[in-house]
């Protein structure tokens, strides 16, 4: 048989920061954690931690020990994930080394964020760094994968990442972002810009994930994408598949279950290879090739992604609306049930919109900052991963010293603070508090605590100058996040059923989930960073508010209810 099968796993865990400790940008950030206890069940054993990035990360000690039994199956680990692999379960970290010289390691972003919703200044520095944290891992291929968090994808931005490597990349996407305008584009080897896109099966994907086949119809599932056509001329072609590295912990028995799905295949004849070893093939001549593959230039539709709301796509295609808040095809909003109720994702709306503004108050500083220090900006602020990642480069060999992180600034340790801060808003640009449909999760709590962060080093670092105004108007859009609704006149957004876009659809969206405070979620993360870090002059910006309500507990993810959580009712602190 000509098919040939592979399956890419995407690793990621946001983390449980609730608060970043001081620091004068020598070192890697020192963080408290959020301790809310819970457990996950895994065959016949249970993985307990402080929080849910501990239990998830200790899971992955099983995930090691079953993906060494296969080969050939992709696989990116996020940067900021990998190095809490390093902290806390450094031998897991080493097996995952070691694992992915049998596998094929795959480049994304650090501290996942949704690319094309970042200005193109944060978009290189990312994309840069990416290529920089993954060298010690992709070694001297060719031919390597690429995946953007929650695969939102422009052309933009692609052209950006090619621009800044000599290798050829392979974009893992969605096949519902794909413009297919011919039958025997699919399974093929398809350029894009100067690289190579393969779409995942979703339907068979998500069965997998959510458990809705058993291994015989996976099996079947998977045979039933055979192409005739190709088989009759000889062609190997390549169908695949996409999930999250957790999907192998949706039940007790899931991590078996896919290496049954994969067994079968083998028993099937399929042969299972990556989906960059699968080009590099066609491109070597190894494998034979359709008239004009590798050069077909495949369409794909901006701002398509892997995980969207796709019962409100109009055209069949996916798109980045689960992150906007709005059907990007007509603008308007729109809601979604969680427990039985109706939630106006119009929080997602302010919610993207004040992060460009405080993204962009953030760079501006620190570009500024380091202009007068006669800096080249991008090559400092790239460099500065080596003091961010700074165990996990060590581990490696690779110069983390200081020497090398200044020379783009002449050697001037006044920069250090300004990397560190703006590395802590690249780190509170996670996409995952816009991928739940309710505002008040742990996820959300933990990057507007670090954004407030950085912006109250900010307020510090141009104390008594006119530009500490505009970090702390920032702070304040923050703190009034609630009163952000008349000033940028939501109301009068459109919405599919008509009452999204309301007063009381907003409130009802941001009122709190947790007992302990009254405060919305980015009010209490304000606060909570707030009180602990603004003192003399700066104080005066916190006063009239109950500090008692800024407590770091939130509700809990409707993803993770699963879990055996210690508190059920909320994600508290302590």
């Amino acid at each position: 048989m000509f098919m040939k099968y592979a399956h890419h796993f995407h690793a990621y865990q946001p983390g449980d920061i609730v608060y970043v400790k001081n620091g004068d940008g020598s070192g890697p950030i020192e963080y408290e954690e959020r301790k809310s206890p819970v457990a996950i069940r895994i065959g016949d054993e249970e993985v307990r931690g402080e929080n849910w990035t501990r239990a998830m990360l200790y899971s992955y000690e099983r995930i090691s020990d079953v993906l060494s039994r296969l080969k050939e199956v992709s696989v990116d680990i996020e940067p900021f994930t990998f190095l809490m692999l390093l902290k806390y379960r450094r031998n897991v970290f080493e097996d995952a080394v070691e694992l992915l010289k049998n596998l094929d390691a795959v480049p994304t972003v650090p501290f996942h964020p949704i690319m094309p919703h970042l200005d193109e200044f944060e978009q290189r520095i990312l994309a840069r760094v990416s290529f920089d944290f993954y060298s010690p891992l992709v070694g001297g291929k060719p031919v390597i994968g690429y995946w953007l968090p929650e695969a939102v994808i422009t052309r933009e931005t692609v052209q950006l990442i090619e621009s800044l490597t000599d290798r050829k990349l392979v974009f893992l996407l969605d096949e519902r972002g794909l413009l297919y305008d011919f039958p025997q584009a699919k399974y093929s080897c398809n350029r894009y810009s100067n690289s190579f896109v393969f779409g995942r099966e979703w339907g068979l994907s998500d069965a997998f994930a959510f458990n809705t086949l058993d291994v015989p119809g996976l099996v079947s599932e998977t045979l039933s994408r055979r192409d005739d056509y190709k088989e009759n001329l000889g062609v190997p072609y390549l169908v695949f598949t996409a999930s999250d590295l957790e999907s192998l912990l949706g039940n007790p028995a899931q991590l078996e279950r896919f290496v049954a799905w994969m067994t079968g295949l083998e028993e099937k004849g399929v042969e299972r290879i990556s989906a960059p070893s699968f080009v590099w093939k066609k491109l070597s001549g190894e494998f034979k090739r359709l008239e004009g593959e590798c050069s077909f230039e495949m369409p794909v539709k901006d701002y398509s992604s892997w995980s969207d709301y796709f019962d409100l796509s109009l055209d069949g295609k996916t798109s980045d609306s689960r992150w906007l808040g709005y059907r990007r095809a007509d603008g308007r909003v729109f809601a979604r049930e969680i427990s039985g109720r109706k939630i106006s994702q119009l929080w997602k709306v302010a919610f993207t919109r004040l992060f460009e503004e405080l993204n962009r108050a953030v760079r501006l500083g620190v570009i500024k900052g380091l202009k007068e220090l006669n800096a080249d900006p991008e090559e400092f602020l790239v460099r500065y991963a080596r003091v961010f990642f700074r165990d996990y480069y060590d581990y490696f060999g690779l110069s983390t010293s200081l020497n090398y992180v200044l020379e783009p600034v002449n050697g001037d340790r006044d920069a250090l603070p300004l990397g560190r801060t703006y590395y802590l808003m690249l780190l509170a640009n996670h996409s995952c508090p816009r991928f739940w449909e309710n505002i008040d999760t742990r996820v959300a709590f933990s990057n507007v605590s670090v954004m407030v962060k950085a912006l109250i080093e900010l307020m510090k670092y141009f104390d008594g100058r006119e530009i500490q105004g505009l970090f702390i108007g920032a702070y304040l859009k923050l703190l009034n996040f609630e009163n952000l609704y008349p000033l940028w006149n939501l109301s009068a957004m459109p919405s599919i059923e008509g009452w999204e876009t309301s007063e009381e659809a907003w409130l009802r969206a941001l009122k709190p989930d947790v007992p302990t405070s009254g405060y919305n979620v980015v009010t209490r993360a304000s606060l909570y960073v707030g009180k602990r870090d603004l003192s003399g002059e700066l104080r005066v910006i916190i006063e009239g508010y109950n500090l008692e309500w800024a407590v770091a507990d939130t509700g809990h993810i409707p993803g993770e209810r699963h879990g055996l959580w210690e508190n059920p009712d909320y994600c508290q602190h302590g």
